[in-house]
């Protein structure tokens, strides 16, 4: 689920340190109610384990050099997602995840951490971002805050780019999406409606225009997806022709669902105004499993 690596790292934090890891730096948490890992480059969360869980992110075993950025875990794209690019920008899915950010606050607690970050340097010339990350034993929440401190509107997207460690992403589905329409990239982004739950068979890359909470089911591990500030749900898989720096078979270990804001619901931030995008994650409760 996690280079061997960064495991050993993680092993032998108590508490909480900052070290080095493939040329980053990273902020590891190791406490009573399970493991944290952020990484400075992005604010990337790269491993969150709740204590008598497995990881519930994965991140690549061949992670690409900087100043690329790392694949897994959870990836801010922003302040657009994918190559929805502004006049004058190349860079996919947005600058923050490759830029350096600063740890303002570390609150911990016995139940678990708050963690707020910022970037080093500017990102944007009027949209000001900060994330806040909340883990303990029973979630693990990301929010991504963007402030317009300009004098004209400004229009985004974005995405928190989760990617979710599974026995087989061939073996998993994904409930909450029926009924719903979406976009396929794989298709030109022909429009298209859920037909049933999502059953993940080979390659997706698909926008779903929802607001609905979903559950990633893998094997005996469901885990509820809400999220706030978001209309798209973002559905990717490569199948099995993964990018450069992931092996087919590690491939097969992920599966990206993440709370978006696409072209399907751009936002449009006023002078002054904020907009909140976060994803929230929990086990599903028992009585949700039953349906009752």
């Amino acid at each position: 689920m996690i280079p061997e690596s960064l495991r050993a790292l993680i092993a032998d934090t108590a508490g909480q340190r900052t070290v080095e890891w493939q040329g980053r730096s990273l902020l590891i948490l190791n406490q009573e109610w399970g493991e944290l890992v952020v990484c400075h480059q992005g604010a990337q969360v790269l491993h969150y384990q709740p204590m008598g869980d497995s990881p519930w992110l994965w991140v690549t075993e061949t992670p690409a050099a900087l100043p690329g950025s790392i694949r897994g875990g959870i990836p801010l794209c922003w302040p657009w997602f994918a190559d929805e690019f502004p006049e004058g920008e190349s860079e996919l899915h947005g600058p923050a995840r490759k830029a350096d950010w600063r740890i303002d606050a570390v609150d911990e607690e016995e139940e678990g951490v708050e963690i707020h970050a910022s970037p080093v340097s500017a990102l944007h010339a009027a949209l000001s971002p900060r994330v806040v990350i909340f883990a303990s034993r029973r979630f693990l929440k990301v929010e991504l805050i963007t402030e317009n401190r300009g004098d004209a509107p400004v229009k985004m997207t974005g995405a928190l780019h989760t990617y979710f460690a599974v026995a087989n992403a061939f073996e998993c589905r994904v409930t909450g999406l029926a009924g719903a329409s979406y976009l396929d990239k794989s298709q030109d982004f022909s429009r298209f409606d859920q037909q049933g739950e999502l059953g993940v068979r080979g390659p997706l890359d698909r926008i779903y225009q929802t607001s609905q909470i979903q559950v990633l089911e893998d094997g005996k591990r469901q885990l509820r997806i809400a999220k706030q500030g978001s209309d798209s749900t973002v559905v990717w898989h490569p199948g099995d022709a993964p990018p450069a720096d992931t092996s087919v078979e590690n491939a097969r270990s992920f599966l990206c669902v993440e709370a978006a804001c696409t072209r399907l619901d751009p936002v449009w931030l006023p002078p002054g105004a904020q907009h909140l995008l976060a994803q929230h994650i929990s086990p599903l409760s028992g009585d949700e499993a039953s349906g009752e």
